[in-house]
């Protein structure tokens, strides 16, 4: 897979509303978990072109670094061979003088070869640093969207859950409304009290018979007192 199909895959699964999509999703839960599996396959494949990217930038920064060290190299010698011809002509050595500056050119040629070398890498190093650059950042774009979408999982499960146990008790609460053991303790309270009633209204009755009896005695009482006392009379007239 290339740098641009990758760094466009990122930055389009960085970019995703996640709200949106779980709007228009018929099961959120399922899209999410899918959704989940793409970003980890999605993010190991992109840290495995980021890695590679990044392990041929610093192979280009290694022969960069040669090549510049290779050119000073190369000066150096067109410097000593040329100043070791100059020694030479000084000493009126012409052949051996011509011989050094012929080095001095060969020399000179090489590190113009490696300058050139040095020159055509800069570019290339700058825009594979800066193309793994936004690779990382997209990468960690794609990691923090995994946890949003991770915590949105999470959090709907749980508000699922808490949806299903709300139900499980309103359906019990139903249930109890319509056999309301309330109900069987409140008719059992008004038996009760009925007897209660009864068990007054007995009492009460009995009380007033007593009272009935008791008024017969005196009733009883008064007529034997007017017997004796008319005895007592007859007795006394005789």
């Amino acid at each position: 897979m290339s740098q641009q199909s990758i760094f466009g895959r990122i930055g389009q699964m960085a970019k995703a509303n996640i709200n949106s999509m779980l709007d228009a999703a018929e099961d959120p839960e399922k899209m999410l978990d899918q959704m989940i599996r793409d970003y980890r396959n999605n993010i190991s494949e992109a840290e495995e072109a980021v890695a590679q990217t990044l392990g041929n930038l610093r192979l280009m920064e290694d022969d960069l670094t040669e090549a510049r060290e290779a050119a000073q190299e190369w000066g150096s010698k067109a410097a000593a061979a040329s100043a070791k011809g100059d020694e030479l002509r000084a000493e009126g050595k012409n052949t051996d003088a011509d011989k050094f500056d012929r080095l001095a050119k060969v020399a000179l040629g090489r590190q113009i070869d490696f300058e050139q070398e040095v020159g055509g890498m800069e570019p290339t190093i700058a825009q594979q640093t800066e193309m793994v650059d936004k690779l990382k950042a997209g990468l960690d774009g794609m990691k923090g969207k995994l946890d949003e979408l991770q915590n949105k999982r999470d959090e709907l499960v749980a508000r699922s859950k808490m949806a299903e146990a709300q139900t499980q008790v309103h359906d019990a609460l139903k249930s109890i409304d319509i056999t309301d053991p309330t109900s069987e303790v409140s008719r059992f309270e008004d038996k009760i009290q009925r007897e209660e009633a009864r068990a007054r209204g007995q009492a009460e009755l009995a009380a007033s018979s007593l009272d009935a009896q008791f008024e017969s005695l005196d009733d009883l009482a008064d007529d034997a007192e007017v017997e004796a006392r008319l005895a007592a009379l007859k007795a006394g007239g005789s």
